[in-house]
């Protein structure tokens, strides 16, 4: 029983035979010598570089039952372009099963001893050339990442597109990259920033998709290849001091201790305390998961996170924790001489600083944001009502940028604290988990557990 196999690469065009030319080449040499050829296997559009094709896993599978007395093929690297592939799948598995291999176009067949010899130095020379093919080709994609060209394959990063081997910036994705990094810089968490995109747009978001896009220089004008980044030719769609801003947030958000306050910790974002809550006894901070805080110390969930394996501090219910909280916040800010207290022993001069040049350069995006959508809209690429509420909202956040550019560069944390009283009263009923964290943290500096005791600590 005599079967062939043929296959052509996904680069057929660069080759001479095709898949009927190999065909016919089959057919007309098993007529020439008499034999009856059964089937022949065939694998369209598989490199050779590897084994796993599926015309070829079926002629195996037909060669392991001793159905298959020799396998023939037109050019020794039909079968593979592997040195070691090729020897493996005629001695360990045809010669192994008692098939013998023939290869039209070098003459030979396992059945000689030359022939045996022969299948070792042509297979020598097909590694040699695929070797030299890939070092072409890698060779060829670091001199055009040094010259600034975006490498191609696969898809292109969201907020681009590919054309004529250039990055060109698809202005409708390109709004919400810069809105997904503008949400980071105003606390918003991974989960809350790609549920907020699907809401919004069209264009598919998930979590790892956020932080691929954040944490990815290309938006800065960056290109990269084998671990080396260079200066690229396309056009940025985020700054640079914006970009490093991000990125300095989520570093944050993963270090050990979790020093950074909640509203920089994007990935605790999942309950309503997340990142205020410390253990009293061992000083560890509080996780929430399975439905209560947790000592890390305790729970010993992140080994990194445990400061004294011995604590045994209480566990409170996610729920119980939250509404006594809300509770003290209530009573605080629903007596004016509970607000005093406070501020009687809050130091008189702490300042907070206000970052305007940041505020600054969020304006500018807002007012190229809003060019950009009437663009869009001006041809069909977003619908009207679509238009309406992004500028509306663009135009709302500018009018409170605005007026915090006309605030002191210093403002008392006294000040800050009772404005963020103001905040909690007007807006924490009705906000998403999102707005409340903000708003709480506003607030708070740290909630310490002892046991069954709770203290709260102002951040004034």
């Amino acid at each position: 029983m005599v079967v062939g196999y043929a296959r052509v690469s996904t680069d057929n065009q660069l080759e001479n035979y095709s898949i009927e030319e190999q065909t016919e080449r089959l057919k007309a040499y098993c007529a020439a010598k008499g034999w009856v050829l059964l089937q022949i296997y065939v694998d369209g559009g598989y490199s050779g570089g590897n084994t796993d094709r599926p015309a070829l896993q079926n002629m195996l599978e037909e060669v392991r039952h001793g159905q298959i007395d020799a396998v023939i093929v037109y050019k020794l690297d039909r079968l593979s372009r592997s040195q070691k592939d090729t020897l493996t799948l005629i001695e360990d598995e045809l010669l192994a099963h008692n098939t013998d291999f023939i290869s039209i176009n070098e003459n030979f067949d396992t059945s000689t001893p030359f022939g045996r010899a022969m299948i070792g130095i042509l297979s020598v020379f097909a590694q040699l050339e695929k070797d030299q093919i890939t070092e072409r080709f890698t060779m060829g994609r670091i001199g055009r990442s040094k010259a600034g060209y975006f490498h191609g394959g696969g898809a292109p990063p969201t907020g681009y597109d590919y054309v004529d081997g250039k990055l060109i910036v698809n202005e409708y994705e390109a709004i919400q990259v810069r809105r997904a990094f503008q949400m980071i810089l105003d606390g918003k968490s991974i989960n809350a920033i790609y549920r907020i995109l699907n809401a919004e747009y069209t264009t598919r978001w998930s979590s790892t998709k956020v932080l691929t896009v954040l944490r990815n220089s290309v938006y800065i004008g960056k290109v990269h290849f084998l671990g080396q980044e260079y200066d690229g030719i396309h056009e940025p769609i985020i700054e640079e001091a914006t970009f490093a801003e991000v990125n300095r947030i989520l570093r944050s958000s993963e270090r050990e201790n979790q020093k950074t306050t909640a509203q920089k910790s994007p990935f605790r974002a999942g309950y309503l305390l997340s990142g205020l809550v410390y253990c009293g006894r061992c000083g560890a901070r509080y996780s929430a998961n399975h439905g209560y805080y947790k000592c890390y110390s305790r729970a010993k969930s992140s080994r990194e996170f445990v400061l004294d394996p011995d604590c045994k501090n209480d566990n409170w219910k996610i729920e119980e924790l939250d509404a006594l909280v809300c509770e003290q916040v209530d009573s605080l800010i629903s007596s004016q001489s509970a607000i005093e207290r406070v501020l009687q022993t809050a130091e008189q001069e702490k300042t907070v600083h206000i970052d305007k040049s940041r505020v600054r350069r969020r304006i500018q995006e807002i007012d190229g944001q809003i060019e950009k959508l009437i663009d869009l809209y001006q041809i069909s690429a977003i619908p009207m009502h679509t238009l309406t509420e992004r500028v509306n909202a663009l135009t709302a956040e500018k009018n409170v940028l605005l007026e915090q550019i006309n605030e002191p560069d210093e403002i008392p944390a006294r000040d800050l604290w009772v404005s963020a009283i103001s905040n909690y009263r007007n807006g924490f009923r009705d906000g998403d988990l999102d707005k409340r964290r903000m708003l709480l943290s506003g607030l708070i500096e740290r909630i310490t557990i002892d046991g069954q005791s709770v203290s709260v600590s102002w951040r004034v």
